[in-house]
């Protein structure tokens, strides 16, 4: 899985301005499929923003050490 460098979370905020501009440019033109395509884009631009700020991810979970079966065992 990609993760996103610590020093590049500020530039989520750069891209989600860029599309709020975009929607409102394509609003204001009538492009009904781009506007479709950003609403769609926005809450997965969130979403990566989330998942790459250290302070909102969910803490692991230890999962302990698999042990072999003992012979017999099913």
């Amino acid at each position: 899985m990609l993760q996103v460098s610590p020093k590049m979370i500020s530039r989520f905020d750069d891209l989600e301005a860029d599309l709020v501009a975009r929607r409102t440019r394509a609003q204001a033109e009538g492009w009904a499929g781009e506007i479709e395509g950003l609403d769609l884009t926005h809450p997965l631009l969130r979403a990566k923003r989330d998942d790459a700020n250290p302070r909102t991810r969910r803490p692991t979970v230890g999962l302990g050490i698999p042990t072999p079966r003992a012979a017999g065992e099913a």
